[in-house]
């Protein structure tokens, strides 16, 4: 059985109302036509913390005790977790400490310390984010809040996927795929799992980076397989080295496939995003556009959910994408 259920996501999206953002739908006509279906896109650019991790991380941080509050949390991520967790904490009067890499895009080690948490850089290549994070934990006295291997990070996250069948089935439509961004697997797991509670004949696809296919190669295989440490993707949010231990037999019962796109691919969706649809989002959070848009899978006159996980992008690198550099 999940270790997520679809109650679950539902008792997260009541903790989250009035917290979270519920956030749009965005259809384009210059979309559907260049795709031959309806594609509905859910832009968790517009979240708290402009990614989807803040779901998550309240969900987790809500749950607390007052005295696990006051000893406050500590987590590790590249930059859309860390901000989740850092905006959850302040907003419940909780202390923060974010373990981020050495090469995390500036703006979001700064929003993260904008937030009011603590950042404790290491060395992504070198360094084990793991080990340190559970030493400030064992040390303070500090509650860790996984980026994706956390029941109720995982809940706080399928309430995206809860979200966008409600919000499609009040314009009448039945989503036949649904496309999610996969790094850890948490996103991918909880709005798996929601849409196929409400949608049992619909279609569920993860997408990551080329160079971060874990997921992919980890369904392939049947067992969780791991990343080559030289490995190197624009895709900041989604490098991490291995599937989740509770993310991945999720995805494997709820996923009905892993497909993965090149940086160059990410970033001509980037492009595309902006000068056509109007919307700014990173890497990470692009994937699942920049499949349809590379064709990697067909609408085929259907109605498809895609979600747009994040617009943290660091300012340099979208002009020289805009630029055409990349």
């Amino acid at each position: 059985m999940s270790a997520v259920t679809f109650a679950d996501i539902e008792a997260a999206a009541a903790r989250l109302d009035g917290l979270a953002v519920r956030t749009p739908l965005v259809e384009s006509p210059a979309l559907n036509d260049r795709l031959g279906g309806r594609i509905f896109l859910k832009p968790e650019t517009l979240q708290r913390a402009g990614a989807f991790k803040f779901r998550g991380a309240m969900n987790k941080v809500s749950q607390l005790t007052d005295v696990q509050r006051a000893r406050g949390v500590v987590a590790c991520s590249s930059g859309n977790h860390a901000q989740g967790v850092a905006l959850a904490a302040r907003m419940l009067g909780a202390p923060a400490v974010i373990v981020m890499p050495a090469d995390a895009p500036a703006m979001k080690v700064a929003n993260t310390r904008g937030f009011g948490a603590e950042v404790v850089i290491y060395d992504r290549y070198t360094d084990d984010r793991e080990a340190i994070t559970q030493a400030i934990a064992a040390e303070r006295g500090m509650t860790i809040v996984w980026p994706f291997d956390d029941e109720a990070v995982i809940a706080g996250q399928g309430t995206v996927g809860l979200e966008l069948v409600q919000q499609t089935r009040d314009l009448g439509v039945a989503l036949d795929l649904v496309l999610v961004p996969v790094g850890g697997g948490g996103l991918a797991a909880g709005v798996s799992t929601a849409v196929k509670h409400l949608l049992p004949t619909a279609r569920a696809y993860g997408v990551e980076p080329a160079a971060f296919d874990d997921t992919q190669r980890s369904m392939a295989s049947g067992r969780r397989e791991s990343i080559d440490p030289a490995a190197r993707s624009i895709c900041d949010a989604l490098q991490t080295p291995s599937p989740g231990i509770l993310t991945f037999p999720i995805n494997q019962r709820t996923l009905d496939g892993v497909y993965s796109v090149t940086d160059a691919e990410v970033a001509e969706a980037i492009r595309y995003a902006y000068t056509t649809l109007k919307l700014v989002v990173e890497p990470g959070g692009v994937v699942a556009l920049a499949a349809l848009l590379a064709g990697k899978m067909a609408v085929d006159g259907g109605c498809a959910g895609v979600v747009l996980s994040g617009g943290n992008i660091d300012p340099v690198l979208f002009g020289r994408i805009l630029a055409g550099e990349i």
